[in-house]
């Protein structure tokens, strides 16, 4: 065998790998986005919620901007032996006398070394373990909780005795009409909405995504949340689902936030959010086919193939790079099974993006408004360079807009 037919057929087998295993991953985003449509809305409330005892843990890092209407909201859809509890974590600013003023309980931290949101929650939780609640909720200082979902979450989470992630979506900024923003609010839908909801109908656990989130105690103690884990969240769900703890998708329960409105702290929350989760994947596709095998549990490996569906954006970018170079090797090797896979594939995704906005999105966002998503896509190209080159490592906090 010649040096260039050796060459032929190792780009060969690269594509015919790639493009394959780019399809499996198509292929169940597809599955996932099609599920969803088919979900069946269930409810847990009993009355077991009237003498439930819940403990919402609200994670604070210089948040006097956005607290005060966080707290109220959510202090006024609790009961007479439910408390608020605010971490407020290296702050230097106004939120702990803010959060105290409107009737929350506050204790403050100071680290300068052991940074980040998991180091918070678990200063918490060590605060109320001497008096521990039935409940554990935790939602970020920034959002909007719907009146009915911490009492959706925590009946959920009794009934079930596992951990419930609410449906959290973020909205575009007040007033914002542009492109991006529109795409990113799409984007979160899907991740959000979507594909947990396919996920719960069949049948698997979903991720957790850091706010409107609720634990049995039992549950939420058995794992260590100190960590400066960029994206704590979705650790901590893949731990609690590797230890038994299957989350559960509660799409009645709502909280809300909204996109940063400057595009510097945008690209800042993209960052953590994107480099967290290619981190994540490394480690955990890894270790979750592992102990799928060991544990003989198909949970994990749909977990696994779940993890595995990168952001829509880099997506699109991989799709478009193997399109190019199935391309040309079917022109300069007549080769065109890497060609026709890679079409599978982009069919399977495009569908899965027809059907979301369908069923989901429509009312939001205009079906042109979706050919914007190539100049999106610019926009995001640097972070992805950024992971390659210099990832982000450490939790850092978005910046608030100004109210």
């Amino acid at each position: 065998m010649s040096i260039s037919q050796f060459l032929s057929l190792s780009t060969h087998v690269v594509l015919l790998i790639s493009t394959s295993v780019l399809l499996i991953i198509c292929l169940f985003f597809l599955i996932e986005c099609t599920a969803a449509l088919f979900a069946i809305a269930s409810s847990h409330r009993t009355d077991q919620w009237q003498d439930t005892k819940v403990t919402v843990l609200v994670p604070a890092h210089n948040e006097e901007v956005v607290i005060r209407d966080t707290l109220e909201k959510l202090i006024s859809a609790l009961k007479p032996q439910d408390r608020v509890i605010v971490i407020a974590d290296n702050c230097h600013d106004a939120t702990a006398e803010i959060a105290r003023s409107v009737g929350a309980t506050v204790i403050e931290r100071q680290d300068a070394i052991c940074k980040g949101k998991g180091y918070a929650l678990d200063y918490g939780l060590r605060f109320i373990e001497s008096e521990p609640p039935d409940v554990v909720v935790i939602i970020d200082a920034d959002c909007t909780v719907d009146p009915d979902a911490i009492a959706q979450l925590s009946e959920c989470a009794i009934a079930t005795n596992r951990p419930v992630q609410a449906t959290y979506l973020m909205l575009r900024p007040k007033n914002s009409h542009s492109s991006k923003d529109l795409i990113s609010q799409f984007s979160i839908i899907i991740k959000n909405l979507v594909r947990p909801l396919g996920s719960s109908r069949l049948k698997m656990p979903c991720l957790l995504y850091g706010t409107g989130m609720a634990f049995p105690w039992s549950v939420i103690r058995s794992v260590n949340l100190a960590s400066g884990h960029i994206v704590e969240d979705l650790k901590l769900g893949l731990d609690l689902t590797i230890a038994g703890h299957k989350p559960l998708f509660c799409p009645a329960a709502e909280v809300t936030g909204y996109l940063p409105q400057q595009l510097q702290a945008a690209k800042s929350q993209r960052t953590r959010w994107e480099h967290g989760l290619l981190q994540t994947m490394q480690i955990y596709v890894p270790l979750l086919v592992k102990e799928a095998i060991y544990q003989k549990r198909l949970d994990l490996l749909v977990t696994a193939l779940d993890l595995c569906v990168p952001p829509l954006s880099l997506l699109v970018i991989t799709w478009s790079v193997l399109m190019t170079l199935a391309l040309i090797f079917g022109i300069l090797a007549g080769a065109w099974i890497p060609a026709i896979i890679i079409v599978c594939s982009g069919f399977c995704f495009l569908l899965s993006i027809l059907l979301s906005w369908r069923y989901f999105a429509h009312q939001d966002l205009n079906l042109y408004q979706i050919l914007a998503l190539p100049f999106y896509l610019f926009w995001k190209i640097p972070i992805y360079l950024k992971f390659i080159f210099l990832p982000e490592k450490t939790w850092i906090r978005t910046e608030r807009d100004k109210a």
